[in-house]
């Protein structure tokens, strides 16, 4: 009998990283996929991205809403109530053998709440990291003490993991699942992501995105103005902008955003989601990724292609020499972002290794499902000195 094996996603990014993993499972004949969905895949104010999904052929199996249309933190927190209300449902419907619940997000929270208290053992991805500018942070931990199962991104990560008293024989380095694309995934070429996009893009251009920051003081349309201000400065260059996720403080920033691309129709898209080839193909054919999405540290090193991180939001994650490091200050953005685009910087790039891996973690996330033998009682591993 096949292992039921539920994987939930609830943003365009993280359904992203888990692509692979999903067709894996999906083709394996010892493993049944189950499919939650929820958060900003459901909302047309993001974009619908369900319906891609759908497309790459992923039958959902539960669609749960929970995201209302607030941009505050008691609106936040009530999403997870509601999260956990319909969590509850649908795993009881589909009785998982275990949950895959990838990062960090509040949506994933309220999915991971609900599992541990249905005894559904919780496979977690990407714990152990830290980004200090974000209460994702605090989110991140918890998952990882409500988890049984974990395949963290580096090693660094997986002794953090442990240091949060989780067993070592239960913690695995499987590296960043959303590198499989550099080596499985096909990318679209300059003319074709053009067509893709009905937007006539050209090079060079810069890959953009800004996500709130919602712990440190970092008032998210200050800081995004700041960074219009410094995209101003290179007027050669076109920019894509992605829209921010449905953090709280994230609906203050689309307005500045769609109002930029309108002002500048010729030079700058606004997108609410570009779906994982796109994105993918973007990075590879940009000339910089600017802005604080965790896939500037993550993933876009692998490419070749420069970062600039701006402000406190992945504070303490850890990254590549390819990711240069921006106050939410628009001369400070502008430097770091010349410092990128410069040949002296560029000529090196490939030089540096991305610490996340190299693109081969489906298989071992699948091997760790295979070989678990779960325990509701989990036993808490004290580090000795």
């Amino acid at each position: 009998m096949s292992k039921k094996i539920a994987v939930f996603t609830g943003t365009r990014a993280e359904y992203g990283l888990l692509f692979w993993l999903l067709k894996d499972i999906q083709n394996d004949k010892e493993l049944h996929l189950q499919l939650l969905v929820s958060g900003m895949h459901l909302s047309p104010e993001f974009g619908l991205t369900w319906k891609k999904i759908e497309d790459d052929g992923f039958p959902i199996d539960e669609k749960i809403e929970i995201l209302l249309s607030s941009d505050t933190a008691t609106g936040t927190a009530k999403s997870i109530g509601l999260g956990i209300i319909g969590f509850a449902d649908a795993l009881n419907r589909l009785k998982p053998d275990v949950i895959i619940i990838l990062g960090d997000r509040f949506e994933a929270l309220a999915a991971a709440q609900t599992a541990m208290i249905l005894r559904i053992p919780i496979l977690h991805l990407h714990g152990g990291e830290v980004t200090e500018g974000a209460y994702d942070d605090s989110i991140r931990h918890s998952i990882t003490k409500l988890s049984y199962l974990h395949g963290t991104s580096t090693e660094e990560s997986r002794n953090r993991v442990i240091q949060l008293g989780e067993s070592p024989e239960r913690v695995v380095n499987v590296g960043a699942p959303g590198l499989d694309h550099l080596t499985r995934s096909n990318f679209l070429n300059l003319s074709e992501l053009s067509t893709s996009l009905n937007f006539q893009l050209e090079r060079p251009f810069m890959l953009v995105t800004y996500h709130p920051v919602t712990l440190s003081d970092e008032p998210p349309q200050e800081s995004f103005k700041a960074l219009l201000l410094a995209l101003n400065n290179f007027p050669d260059y076109k920019i894509i902008l992605t829209y921010p996720n449905a953090d709280d403080g994230g609906r203050q920033i689309i307005p500045l955003l769609e109002k930029y691309a309108s002002d500048n129709p010729k030079r700058v898209l606004a997108i609410p989601s570009m779906g994982q080839e796109r994105y993918l193909s973007a990075i590879k054919l940009a000339s910089v990724v600017v802005g604080n999405s965790s896939s500037g540290i993550i993933e876009v090193p692998s490419f070749g292609v420069p970062t600039v991180d701006i402000g406190a939001r992945q504070k303490g994650r850890l990254r590549s020499q390819t990711v240069l490091h921006a106050e939410p200050e628009t001369e400070d953005i502008s430097k770091m972002i010349d410092k990128a685009l410069s040949k002296e910087f560029t000529r090196r790039i490939h030089l540096y290794e991305n610490p996340y891996g190299k693109g081969n973690s489906s298989k071992k996330i699948i091997d760790m499902i295979k070989s678990m033998k779960f325990s509701p009682e989990k036993k808490f591993h004290d580090l000795r000195e």
